[in-house]
């Protein structure tokens, strides 16, 4: 470890413990990615909301073997006491980074800077390192994972019994996005590859009996999984160091020949597609504390299969039931699930799902932002559009290319 890497200062919110984690979920979900990473390079206190706290509770029973430090409201630094925790300052307190998202993705950047042969830390950051680095404004992903998902979660848990019989609008909404089909950036060769497992009718076992899985009393041989191996081929490999057998590489003349359009897709393995990243480091607990409650009020899971089996695979990444025993989470051992149609999921949710409404018209755009630079005294000139006779039709691009994108 390099001894050149400063100590830095990491702050997070404590209001209380429920079960096997600590609430809010944003201080859950940054302490499970410390104790998967490893990581002791930040100096930890925890920032209770009410002043009933019991210093040796704390210390002992709730962060495993992290070292914690109780720290008051009023005791935060200056450039702190603004901020919404999690937060991580420099020691001199001079900088500081503030929210999850950025929290989380400076851990794993510090983590590997101080040992950089930590590579499978680095992965979680993703293709490009891009991995919820957009912030929650701007990217609807980003806001599922960092805002919306815990504070479903934690609204569920607190609501009356009544009020816990509908599944939260927000958790039926990754359950969607688990179904949706997996862009990444080799797309087309992996989607051949597919096609010639298809057409040869491969039905090979998933490669991901790893050492380390095993050591971690993974039971992965036992599970069944609906998902084609392919993709979980590839996703294990990439975890275990692996390569896919090049029976699945190569490519036959008429696989070469197929077009892209007739490929088939690539399903979810993890929250993002194919590989482990900080987004399901991010939800695993959020969703574990959903399905621990669910579990205790007898509700069946049917109408989340594509959950499900994402919370069984998420447990067969080495390093993850360890983390999980650090923090004291107690993973849940669930039965398979058959997946559930489009129409039982919407029946489901009593809110509309506001992500994927298009219909909603964009609020903003230049007319408000020229009315304030007017009223400051600053006038700006207009001139025609050289092509007015140009038309977009939205439905037919990316909702990511709309300007409402970020409402």
């Amino acid at each position: 470890m390099k001894d050149s890497v400063a100590e830095e200062h990491l702050y997070l919110g404590f209001s209380h413990q429920k079960s096997d984690s600590i609430f809010p979920l944003h201080t859950s979900i940054s302490l499970f990615l410390l104790s998967y990473c490893d990581c002791k390079l930040f100096k930890i206190f925890l920032v209770p909301t009410g002043e009933d706290v019991d210093d040796e509770f704390m210390t002992k029973n709730v962060v495993g073997d992290l070292e914690v430090h109780l720290i008051s409201r009023c005791q935060l630094p200056v450039v702190v006491q603004s901020c919404c925790l999690p937060a991580v300052v420099v020691k001199d307190g001079k900088f500081c980074r503030a929210g999850l998202s950025v929290v989380l993705r400076h851990i794993i950047q510090k983590t590997h800077e101080a040992d950089p042969s930590k590579k499978g830390v680095l992965e979680l950051l993703g293709f490009k390192k891009t991995c919820l680095k957009a912030c929650a404004e701007v990217s609807q992903w980003t806001r599922l994972c960092e805002i919306s998902i815990p504070l479903a979660v934690e609204g569920f848990l607190t609501a009356s019994p009544e009020h816990c019989q509908t599944i939260p609008p927000d958790i039926l909404q990754l359950e969607r996005k688990l179904g949706e089909p997996v862009r990444v950036h080799n797309d087309d060769k992996i989607r051949r590859q597919k096609l010639q497992q298809q057409k040869a009718g491969a039905k090979a076992a998933v490669p991901v009996c790893g050492k380390e899985a095993t050591e971690e009393g993974g039971t992965v041989g036992n599970h069944q999984h609906p998902i084609p191996s392919l993709e979980l081929s590839i996703a294990f490999s990439k975890l275990h160091v692996q390569e896919v057998s090049d029976a699945v590489s190569r490519e036959a003349p008429h696989i070469r020949r197929t077009k892209t359009s007739d490929l088939p897709l690539l399903d979810h393995v993890f929250a993002e597609g194919l590989y482990f990243t900080l987004a399901d480091i991010v939800l695993l607990p959020c969703i574990h504390q959903f399905l621990v409650s669910s579990k205790k009020q007898g509700k069946n899971l049917v109408n989340l299969p594509l959950i499900s089996s994402w919370y069984r695979r998420v447990q067969e990444v080495p390093g993850v039931r360890k983390a999980a025993g650090k923090c004291n989470m107690e993973l849940l051992p669930l039965p398979e699930l058959t997946s559930a149609s489009g129409e039982q999921l919407q029946d489901f949710s009593l809110v509309p799902d506001e992500i994927e409404n298009e219909d909603s018209n964009f609020i903003g755009g230049p007319r408000p932002t020229m009315t304030k630079l007017m009223e400051n005294g600053i006038e700006a000139k207009f001139s025609p559009h050289p092509c007015p006779n140009w038309t977009l039709d939205w439905t037919s691009l990316p909702s990511a290319v709309s300007p409402g994108e970020g409402k």
